[in-house]
């Protein structure tokens, strides 16, 4: 997946495209080709000459013949085979003594699984930054509308009064919560791989704990057991992304819905149609839902490759690094998008008002019905709601006056209960206590 192909331009970033470009993915397996090195120099495995000789050879992912490497990749299954033996000629150009060293008792699993999480860091980074503009946004648009009162609905219907305030601070609670699953799964995945061939660590022999200590603070990453096999902390990787990006496509079609001409209640930044120009359209919506929409399948292919053979998997573990790199854009993709909407969103509180007076209180019945069971029972009071709503809808009267038009709700209630069941005071109270719970609450 490539930011400059015009046909994959909603589904990553540009920065993470770069994350994962050629120069970056070589520039990775070299990071653990040098560290693997200064490790092993460390230990007294190999010559300190030699380190410095490899990790001089390392420090350029430039020169390198990409088409060449991308031919022997699918001649091998596997980048690092092509890659290691490139680093060998290079580092033989410069020092024929120290190309033996190279790559000494790695295998080619232990140079790719620890480039992809080096990649996933880098990801992580620019995710981080997106998140912490879209949850600053939702925090700020909760506490400017904490009262602006709208109608909350179900099922795509009216239902009971609730503030914008309360929507933005459960948007937030929403991004909060899967960004919060999403970093422990990214923090348990940055470890070290280096299991040698079988996963023994052989080739070290009793300098092992030493190499693998050093190798894992070079590169900034925790020690850990070989895990060649183990394919659980890079699928909680995947999951977290698709829990994330699926809570955010949530966002993008909240805003969607409350944008449209019918509604008002909102208006988002967007482009225009080709055709007719009163159009505005929802575009950054419309990219999160797109990028978004293509994340559980991603991640459904890296659970799938879990199924590891033996001790060094076919195919399942081959398929991760196109799936796993795909997962992230796809959820950094959404994740820009909706940050960029939520933060230059428009809010309209006179039309959300207006929108909830249009229903005639109608959605003050729930309120009317459960006073009314205090007084009458259940069956008798859902009877004199009902008429009411009924006669409200039938002589295009107010819920309320309707009510009060009934003998049977002025006995129960009184005149002045009646005239407070459409005070939505109760429910702008209700709404600003559990909002400041969900900001809270992260």
């Amino acid at each position: 997946m490539s930011g400059d192909r015009l046909i994959d331009a909603f589904m990553t970033t540009p920065a993470l495209a770069e994350v994962f470009s050629d120069r970056t993915v070589i520039g990775a397996m070299l990071a653990f080709e040098s560290a693997l090195a200064v490790a092993e120099a460390r230990a007294g495995l190999i010559p300190a000459s030699a380190a410095e000789a490899i990790a001089a050879a390392a420090a350029d992912e430039d020169g390198f013949d990409v088409p060449a490497l991308l031919r022997e990749t699918r001649r091998s299954a596997t980048p690092s085979i092509p890659l290691v033996g490139a680093l060998v000629d290079r580092v033989r150009s410069r020092s024929p003594e120290a190309a033996a060293y190279v790559h000494w008792g790695a295998t080619s699993q232990d140079v790719a699984d620890t480039a992809l999480v080096l990649l996933l860091g880098r990801a992580r980074f620019f995710l981080a930054d997106h998140q912490r503009a879209l949850t600053a946004a939702l925090r700020r648009l909760s506490d400017s509308h904490a009262s602006s009162l709208m109608l909350g609905r179900t099922l795509l219907q009216p239902a009971t009064p609730i503030t914008f305030g309360l929507k933005a601070a459960v948007w937030y609670q929403i991004a909060a919560g899967g960004w919060s699953r999403l970093e422990t799964a990214f923090d348990n995945a940055a470890t070290v791989q280096l299991g040698g061939a079988t996963g023994t660590r052989g080739a070290f022999g009793d300098k092992e704990p030493a190499i693998a200590a050093v190798l894992a603070d070079e590169l900034g990453l925790t020690p850990s057991l070989p895990w060649h096999t183990d394919r659980g902390r890079i699928g909680a990787v995947a999951c977290g992304c698709a829990i994330h990006a699926g809570g955010l496509a949530k966002i993008a079609r909240d805003v969607a819905l409350l944008m449209q001409a019918e509604i008002g209640e909102v208006l988002a930044d967007g482009g225009g149609s080709s055709t007719m120009p009163h159009k505005r359209n929802p575009s950054g919506c419309a990219v999160a839902l797109a990028a978004a929409a293509r994340v559980p399948g991603f991640a459904s292919s890296v659970l799938a490759g879990q199924v590891q053979e033996l001790e060094r998997g076919l195919g399942g573990w081959q398929l991760e690094w196109s799936a796993v790199s795909d997962t992230v854009q796809a959820t950094g993709a959404t994740l820009a998008a909706v940050a960029d909407t939520v933060e230059h969103l428009q809010v309209f509180p006179e039309r959300m008002r207006a929108n909830l007076d249009a229903t005639g209180g109608a959605v003050f019945g729930e309120r009317a019905m459960l006073q009314l069971r205090l007084k009458t029972g259940r069956e008798n009071a859902d009877a004199i709601v009902n008429a009411a709503l009924e006669r409200s809808r039938r002589e295009s009267i107010p819920f309320q006056a309707a009510l009060g038009a009934s003998a049977e709700a002025v006995a129960a209630l009184g005149r002045a209960e009646i005239d407070a069941v459409s005070n939505p005071d109760v429910y702008v109270r209700e709404a600003e206590r559990v909002r400041r719970e969900l900001l809270a609450g992260s």
